[in-house]
């Protein structure tokens, strides 16, 4: 399977305040570290299906993370504050997942080894 490149997408980098530079550093430095971790893990992975099965697992995560920044916005808005950090990090969850998706090798993998998991754990379609 080919190394995967991620990157922070222009447009959520523009919707941060001008005033705070870190806020965009960290989210970089993030994705770089998501990068380098995802190729490591396919790298040593035995086979395609057990790479696809360690991504899927950070998917998972990045999944997890977008619902917890989600939950924030509301919130801060009830508080009258500014949700856009909240707003920023669920953004740039989403589009890495979506680049992972849109991975050529990878994103076939991902979805065959959520159905194989789907079908591991006893879900079928008529229990739905």
């Amino acid at each position: 399977m080919d190394e995967i490149t991620l990157g922070v997408p222009e447009p959520i980098l523009e919707r941060l305040p001008d005033d705070d530079e870190s806020a965009a550093s960290d989210m970089q430095k993030a994705v770089a570290g998501w990068e380098e971790q995802l190729n490591r893990v396919i790298a040593e992975a035995d086979d395609e299906r057990e790479a696809a099965g360690k991504v899927l697992e950070a998917v998972d995560r990045f999944e997890e993370r977008y619902e917890t920044y989600d939950a924030f916005v509301p919130e801060l808005r009830a508080w009258g504050q500014s949700p856009i950090y909240a707003i920023a990090w669920r953004t740039l969850y989403a589009d890495v997942i979506a680049q992972l998706h849109a991975h050529d090798e990878l994103g076939d993998h991902l979805d065959r080894e959520r159905n194989a998991r789907l079908v591991e754990d006893g879900i079928r379609l008529k229990d739905l």
